[in-house]
């Protein structure tokens, strides 16, 4: 398959996804246990990874910026510049950004192999025998329980970056916890989290999608439908930087 065979294909795909479900009683009931699995099921790996990477970028600005150099011998930046930059990659870039690239791995690799595995043991074919639209039935739950609880995890993960900086500046006496919390202040925006959120969204799509996309189509026995993950994972990470690119440009762009 082409890549532009691929892409039409994928249009398609959306449009018999995006219909009325057959039944809403079902609907809900499959979203609701989505949405555990996708938010709940994801909530301890980006904690983990919010935090941590949190503490290291401060400790590691920290050290960039204020550590005395032979070209400048003595500290000429003040230390609150240090939580100003942490807290606007937080906002813009590590907390959307990378935290959907982590899930992309989780979700999307989960999405794609379930999908898969229905479509290989024909329970799709029996779906259609059926009379149920199987593409609106397996993947629109998915995708709406993704755009639901993909932009809740970074929202959290935007907390726990800071928190992560603030448990930083515990271990080092470069910088101290009213510098950070001095620097996030004066630089905060609204209109930042405005952009972390259109990319918390634009992101979950992608990693919904896509993943559904590829295991719907997936064809062949249990190795294909491994390929079949792979394949989805490394679309979905090609796809978000892209559109980070995008979004930077249209929004940041001078």
């Amino acid at each position: 398959m082409n890549f532009f065979t691929e892409i039409g294909q994928y249009f398609l795909f959306l449009r018999l996804t995006f219909r009325k479900p057959q039944k809403w009683s079902v609907f809900w009931r499959i979203l609701l246990l989505e949405m555990y699995q996708i938010g709940i099921g994801s909530l301890a790996v980006v904690a983990l990874i919010a935090t941590f990477m949190g503490a290291v970028t401060t400790i590691q600005t920290a050290n960039q910026l204020l550590t005395p150099s032979d070209m400048f011998p003595t500290q000429l930046i003040p230390k609150f510049v240090v939580g100003t930059v942490v807290s606007t990659s937080s906002i813009l870039e590590l907390a959307p950004t990378i935290t959907c690239l982590v899930l992309a791995g989780k979700i999307g690799a989960n999405i794609a192999s379930e999908i898969g595995n229905k479509k290989i043991s024909e329970q799709i074919d029996a779906y259609e025998v059926m009379g149920i639209n199987s593409a609106s039935f397996v993947a629109l739950p998915k995708i709406v329980a993704g755009l639901i609880m993909i932009p809740s995890l970074i929202i959290v993960a935007n907390f726990l970056l800071m928190y992560g900086g603030v448990l930083a500046t515990k271990f080092t006496s470069a910088l101290t916890y009213d510098d950070l919390i001095l620097g996030a202040r004066l630089v905060f925006h609204p209109e930042y989290v405005r952009i972390m959120m259109i990319k918390g969204f634009i992101f979950a799509f992608l990693i919904t999608s896509l993943s559904a996309f590829q295991g719907y189509y997936t064809e062949g026995g249990a190795l294909e439908v491994g390929e079949a993950g792979t394949r989805a994972v490394t679309r979905i990470c090609v796809f978000i930087l892209f559109f980070d690119l995008i979004i930077a440009q249209i929004f940041l762009g001078l």
